[in-house]
């Protein structure tokens, strides 16, 4: 058994005088980097830093060189970069998703009303006359006594799912699916994943811009073009031949085609017991696919430690983004100034702060991973094959978009409630003047959107925290109103750019304090913090570690 962190709780005790003490010591966060990477990496000559392209040579060929000029040394046995294997496949002559059986026949665009693909690696998609069946929230959740698909066959049919948990408009975080609080159930990852394995031919989400966290223009830019997945044996064949999504409007027209009231029946599949209902209709939609197989890249550089150098503490930033994307204003590149070359930035600045103070006890990793907007797939294979050994990987900090709103407050722990990690920050976050607050929108689910949730997942209890909405200057409602902002008309869109007039101080905020928590887990050789109890990670950290010791 691993102690369940009586040292740790002890040190975290102290915590409060030594990081204050520190913070006085800890060399400043380089602005200037923050704003010359940002800039760099999302300028219109990087074309959207999109995996796979000619424009990946030149991002992983710009973040090595940061990386060395930093101070760092090549992290992966002498060199700078792990190769991910990927596959690329592209739809092209999408037909429209058209349903028949119906009062009317109903069809969907390409694009404007759906979009559809595949994780299949073949050259041709076909569905002809699957029967529909709308799948409630699409879960199968035994630990909760909840599944949406029980005694049901989909073998040759196609399942329409709703977004989110069933209690997601629940405004605590108390029910069946944690609230308001999204779990990996409401995902849409997860959705596919379980539609695959219960034999699905086809799964279709219906799309609703609150329970999904972002508009339609968000999948609209993201589903369409070159679609990426780990290149793996079996060509992911045992996958749904069709994965998408629908507007809301669509599958109101849907249901109403064949006879069902598709705001009873959302109703209803909130409540345990639900069962699945065949709507009666059914779906054909073809596409002819380009495939392309080629790795990718994963940057990593490392700070040797000095008594324990294999030990390690990892910081973790995405370097891509979507590429070319559907234009907006004539404006086809979408420049992921924010999400994530932000993020990167901070990964460089923080490798300069961690070279100009000198080595730490432990090793200190600094991983830019590959092809995030595809579903973590960077962090995912790092994680399954890592070059540091997990169970030797102390924790650490992930970086996706820095807060360029100016200084917050307060800041948001994603996901709390989680593991030891959150102990150690506190008082880290109380040292730099501000308090902790609740995330103001649970319901997004955005502790299962990034790639710390990769190493989650295996054991490694990594922080996501950022700024909350609580801005120095403006107070709460100027903080709302710019994630609003960004959210509506940036993220994942053309205008998601560099802007010079951004307040980098909340940014810089936030960075001192990854800053500190890292140094203190790497420098700190008794600290291994774990998962609490009721974590859904924390057997498989117990049995890497055990493994370890």
């Amino acid at each position: 058994m691993i102690p369940i962190f009586s040292r740790t709780m002890l040190a975290a005790l102290a915590l409060t005088t030594s990081i204050a003490a520190h913070a006085q010591t800890a060399p400043a966060i380089a602005v200037d980097t923050l704003k010359t990477v940002t800039k760099a990496l999302s300028d219109d000559s990087y074309e959207g830093r999109a995996p796979t392209t000619p424009a990946e040579a030149k991002t992983v060929d710009y973040i090595i060189a940061q990386m060395k000029a930093a101070g760092l040394k090549p992290g992966n046995k002498g060199q700078w970069t792990q190769d991910v294997p990927m596959v690329e496949i592209t739809a092209a002559n999408v037909t429209p998703m058209t349903f028949a059986g119906g009062k009317t026949p109903v069809s969907m665009a390409y694009r404007t009303d759906m979009v559809a693909g595949t994780y299949r690696v073949t050259p041709r998609v076909a569905v002809k006359d699957s029967p529909v069946v709308f799948v409630g929230y699409g879960i199968n959740a035994p630990e909760k006594g909840w599944n949406d698909y029980a005694g049901l066959d989909v073998k040759g049919k196609t399942v329409v799912i709703l977004v989110n948990d069933p209690d997601w408009q629940t405004m605590t975080q108390d029910g069946p699916f944690e609230g308001r609080a999204m779990t990996y159930y409401g995902r849409w990852t997860y959705k596919f994943e379980e539609a695959a394995r219960q034999g699905a031919t086809a799964a279709i989400i219906v799309h609703d811009t609150e329970p999904a966290a972002y508009p339609w223009g968000v999948v609209q830019s993201s589903w369409t073009g070159p679609q990426l997945e780990l290149d793996e044996k079996g060509d992911h064949m045992d996958q749904s031949q069709v994965v998408g999504w629908m507007q809301l409007a669509k599958a109101r027209e849907l249901f109403a085609s064949a006879g069902k009231d598709f705001a009873a029946l959302s109703a209803a599949a909130k409540v345990k017991g639900f069962r699945a209902v065949p709507l009666g209709v059914s779906m054909s939609v073809g596409f002819d696919t380009t495939v392309r197989r080629q790795a990718s890249k994963n940057v990593l550089g490392v700070l040797p430690g000095t008594a324990d150098p294999n030990a390690y503490v990892l910081y973790t930033a995405h370097w891509d983004h979507l590429g070319r994307c559907d234009a907006v204003d004539g404006d086809d590149i979408c420049n992921g100034a924010v999400d994530n070359a932000s993020g990167i930035a901070g990964l460089i600045a923080l490798a300069q702060a961690n070279a100009k103070a000198g080595p730490a006890k432990r090793s200190i990793g600094f991983l830019a991973v590959t092809a995030e907007e595809s579903g973590l797939l960077g962090s995912r294979y790092y994680a399954e094959h890592p070059v540091f050994p997990l169970a030797q990987t102390v924790g650490g900090v992930n970086m996706d978009s820095l807060n360029v709103a100016g200084r917050a407050r307060d800041f948001v722990l994603t996901g709390a409630g989680k593991s030891q990690i959150e102990d150690l920050v506190k008082p880290i976050v109380a040292a730099e003047g501000r308090t902790i607050s609740p995330e103001p929108s649970p319901e997004k689910g955005l502790y299962y959107r990034s790639d710390h949730f990769s190493f989650a997942k295996l054991g490694v209890p990594m922080l996501d925290g950022t700024s909350g909405e609580n801005l120095v200057v403006g107070g709460p409602e100027a903080g709302r109103k710019a994630a609003e902002d960004y959210t509506t008309n940036r993220y994942h869109k053309p205008a998601d750019e560099y802007d010079a007039n951004w307040d980098w101080s909340g940014a810089v905020s936030d960075l001192t304090i990854y800053y500190n928590l890292g140094r203190k887990l790497a420098d700190d050789t008794a600290l291994w913090p774990n998962w609490y109890p009721t974590a859904e990670f924390r057997a498989a950290r117990d049995k890497s570690r055990g493994s370890a010791r």
